[in-house]
């Protein structure tokens, strides 16, 4: 198909109309069909889970029958007897580290496994809406058929969570999703009903939020700084802790109350913003040339029906 000038000056047209378009968004398309607004709150009815490092005798059991609840090969690679993984990995969801200081100061476990973030970071860098936010729940869901392997979501994650298998024919993306599976039965995740110590508890998020704050209430002191774990940390998670070891040393990144998602959603909306005035005279220097051409045109025709001459241009 030959392109001529006024094919070419409707393309230019329709990309300026495209890109007009765009100055009005200000958010990131989710999975669900909804938009991640600059900044969101977690509904009333989210779950969660509340992770006390102090009541933690590091028994492993919920790292064990979290990879039995989600048909995980253990990972034994350590230790062909036990399941002891030092990190998250391909066949872990789950893990429960030891924190052991140098000067003999008391030491603290810690579990690790996907936070839920409010506002994920890795539902907005997800191309295909393969990761989920589920409304309601607010579980970070993975859906294989939908994922193109291209790990954005193991790079914007500030936990470092997402694993990707590295083998098989359909590798996938392994991370915890608080045994959905169980919850639709009206089952709690594996990790909570097993825990002898009751230092995982589930729930509620706005029930667990209150149960942390009364324990900090009692007992004044016990927990580093006083307050809970993914209250508001990047704009709050669904998986709480209470430590008394320093967040920082447990491996729980600094954050400020703003979420990814949100802090990069501002500069986009603010380089929109600085695009929408060059895009509108794009656009209307594209229309009066076009407007201009068709005048042109007109003259032409009407010259080569007079003279009975094709002119050149």
């Amino acid at each position: 198909m030959e392109i001529t000038r006024r094919h070419l000056l409707g393309s230019m047209a329709k990309g300026a109309a495209t890109v007009l378009a765009a100055g009005g968004v200000s958010s990131v398309a989710l999975a669900d069909g909804s938009l991640a607004e600059e900044k969101q709150e977690a509904s009333q009815t989210a779950i969660a889970m509340l992770y006390d490092a102090t009541r933690c005798v590091g028994c492993q059991t919920c790292v064990s029958v979290c990879a039995q609840a989600n048909n995980l090969t253990p990972d034994t690679r350590l230790d062909p007897l036990h399941q002891p993984p030092r990190d998250l990995n391909d066949t872990t969801r789950s893990v429960i580290k030891l924190y052991k200081p140098a000067d003999g100061t008391p030491y603290s476990y810690i579990k690790q496994q996907c936070m839920h973030c409010v506002s994920p970071a890795c539902v907005a860098a997800c191309l295909f809406g393969a990761l989920k936010k589920e409304t309601g729940t607010g579980i970070v869901t993975w859906n294989p058929s939908l994922c193109v392997g291209c790990r954005y979501c193991e790079i914007v994650c500030p936990y470092h969570i997402p694993k990707f298998q590295w083998h098989g024919i359909n590798p996938r993306i392994v991370k915890c999703e608080f045994c959905k599976e169980r919850l639709v039965h009206g089952g709690d995740p594996a990790c909570t009903s097993v825990c002898p110590t009751h230092a995982l508890v589930f729930g509620r998020r706005t029930s667990l939020l209150d149960e942390a704050k009364l324990r900090i209430k009692n007992c004044p002191g016990k927990y580093y700084q006083d307050r809970v774990f993914g209250e508001r940390e990047g704009g709050g998670t669904q998986v709480l802790y209470l430590t008394k070891a320093p967040f920082g040393k447990l491996g729980l990144p600094k954050m400020g109350d703003e979420s990814i998602p949100g802090k990069y959603l501002k500069w986009q909306k603010q380089m929109y913003s600085y695009l929408l005035f060059p895009a509108a005279l794009y656009a209307v220097i594209v229309s009066a040339a076009r407007r201009n051409w068709n005048r042109h045109e007109k003259h032409l025709k009407e010259e080569e029906k007079a003279t009975g001459l094709r002119t050149q241009l």
